[in-house]
């Protein structure tokens, strides 16, 4: 690990003791959101609160209904952010006033929904949710007029991200489309190439092109690292978003991915190994854009990321869930 920087290191072993500290006192919950909730205290160099996830937690089971959505796989990951955030009591009550809102304007009832749900209500007035949440559903409604059998509900988050964003909807949709077609013929995945033209698309201004897109899989591929499978897609949109040489960004993913395997917590039996290239890819772009000086950059990359690995780690337990229940069944 020589080459990883010692205030990285020191994030990782971070990461590495929240992880266990969440999944001890969280045993009965998704493992894969248990890591999300160690890895956004990480992220803000803070060590994991458990009681006061534990305390919204209450929260959230005392002021939703049984079978809400609101109780499924996301819960912890809900929970890890209101005790993250300034006011969580009303954040709490803002995001069940955006959920509310978005199911009148025929979002369906899921887990991608409560998140795309807190996140508008994070990042936005409320004098301003009719205008977001119409936004959101127009990018929607645009990704599934191009694409009708790729667009569900886990496309929620990142039409709430393009929602919040100042791109115009129908701009947002035709360059959705023009690298969709440019990259499906990469890769193998047509939702998962969707969902990395939609990160692309938050770029912006900072825009990388399906060349620069594809070289970056090319170098990890030439380490043996598979990033163009499954979940991990869209991380490679955002590696390509940071000002920085593709060998440098394959190095630090690949001795994050070294430094963490052997980790308690992080072994072959517990993790397999998509799941943790998504985390180390995470973990370094997180790294890589606090060293961004331009604040614009900074802001949405960071948001980016986050949306992008709760997308993900959302998608990956509810696969586990799904593959849980077929087989008790």
């Amino acid at each position: 690990m020589k080459n990883l920087p010692n205030p990285y290191i020191s994030r990782l072993e971070l990461f590495v003791d929240n992880s266990l500290q969440v999944r001890e006192a969280f045993k009965w919950q998704n493992a894969s959101v248990n890591r999300l909730a160690a890895l956004l205290y990480a992220v803000e160099n803070k060590r994991v609160n458990v009681d006061a996830i534990r305390t919204y937690h209450e929260m959230i089971k005392n002021n939703t209904r049984g079978f809400s959505a609101f109780r499924g796989i996301s819960a912890i990951c809900i929970a890890a952010l209101l005790s993250l955030s300034a006011e969580p009591e009303q954040q709490f009550a803002n995001t069940l006033a955006v959920y509310d809102l978005m199911k009148e304007r025929s979002f369906k009832s899921s887990d991608y929904l409560v998140i795309a749900a807190y996140q508008i209500a994070a990042h936005t007035p409320s004098a301003q949710y009719a205008t977001v949440i119409d936004r959101t559903l127009a990018f929607y409604e645009g990704m599934k007029e191009k694409h009708r059998f790729l667009t569900g509900r886990d496309d929620y988050i990142f039409a709430a991200m393009l929602g919040l964003s100042g791109l115009p909807v129908e701009q947002g949709v035709e360059q959705m489309e023009q690298l969709y077609v440019a990259l499906k013929p990469e890769f193998s995945s047509g939702n998962n190439v969707q969902a990395l033209t939609q990160v692309l698309v938050l770029g912006g201004d900072n825009l990388r092109t399906p060349e620069q897109v594809l070289r970056l899989r090319d170098a990890f591929r030439a380490q043996n690292i598979r990033l163009d499978k499954g979940y991990t897609l869209p991380s490679l949109g955002i590696l390509a978003l940071l000002p920085y040489q593709e060998s440098e960004l394959v190095r630090s993913v690949s001795e994050t991915y070294e430094y963490l395997r052997p980790q308690k917590g992080f072994g072959g039996w517990s993790i397999n190994k998509q799941e943790l290239l998504l985390l180390s890819a995470a973990l370094v772009s997180y790294q890589y854009v606090d060293d961004v000086k331009n604040g614009l950059i900074q802001s949405t990359l960071s948001t980016s990321i986050t949306n992008l690995v709760i997308a993900q780690q959302t998608a990956i337990a509810g696969a586990a869930a799904a593959a849980a229940a077929a087989g008790s069944s």
